[in-house]
């Protein structure tokens, strides 16, 4: 499928950069901030940690991470995306001495050969992945042992059911059209189709378990539209 192409993924990001802060804005009433808090206050970061937030976008959640495992510690935000990494950058010029490493780069082009990782997070990430089992894979080798993951994305609903008639109305007749408006309406047509090729929240625990790791959970939020997927290995 070509929307799972990664230069597909970074050009379409790249295209919408100048738009995405506004639109996660919008079309999440501002409630993607409060979703990233909760994945955060489940994953438990701590002083003196190493973490890495994968497909980073602008960088909600490497600020989020920063807050709490410096001074000692440090985080990287990762992205495929040049212009999404640009913004994040200049939002992190105002953060002083509090140092955030930024890297353009396809996760699956990360060397996994020191497992170097306290913890991991993914916000509205993992749906993207070329493959979502290999993606999962990867994490599971970035990690250090005992080490924890977390991903926050769209649930896939059961189909027909409320919430999956919500979602796809929702995006159809608001998302879809507004989008239009800023001649963006094939790169946020896209997100429904991504959610259809997203494993279901039991099949992701199946996924993680079979990887290898230990403890794989996955709760809804916002009456099914989003979950939050968390792992320890």
């Amino acid at each position: 499928m070509i929307y799972k192409n990664s230069k597909y993924i970074s050009n379409l990001f790249n295209k919408v950069s100048y738009k995405y802060d506004f639109f996660n804005n919008l079309f999440s009433l501002g409630l993607h901030y409060l979703w990233k808090r909760k994945l955060i206050s489940l994953l438990k970061p701590k002083n003196g940690e190493e973490w890495a937030d994968l497909c980073c976008g602008t960088g909600d959640m490497t600020f989020l991470l920063n807050e709490l495992v410096t001074p000692k510690g440090k985080v990287i935000g990762i992205d495929i995306s040049e212009k999404l990494l640009k913004v994040a950058q200049k939002r992190s010029n105002n953060l002083g001495d509090k140092i955030i490493y930024w890297k353009k780069k396809d996760i699956f082009d990360l060397d996994t050969n020191s497992r170097k990782f306290d913890g991991i997070c993914m916000s509205y990430g993992l749906r993207n992945l070329r493959n979502v089992e290999e993606g999962i894979q990867k994490v599971f080798l970035l990690l250090k042992d005992n080490g924890r993951a977390g991903f926050l994305d769209f649930n896939h609903s059961k189909e027909n059911s409320l919430s999956s008639i919500f979602q796809k109305l929702y995006l159809r007749f608001i998302v879809v059209p507004i989008s239009g408006l800023f001649n963006l309406r094939e790169e946020y047509s896209y997100i429904e189709k991504s959610i259809e090729g997203y494993p279901k929240g039991a099949k992701l625990i199946y996924l993680a378990k079979k990887i290898g790791f230990r403890e794989a959970k996955y709760i809804t939020l916002f009456g099914k539209q989003m979950g939050i997927f968390l792992l320890k290995k």
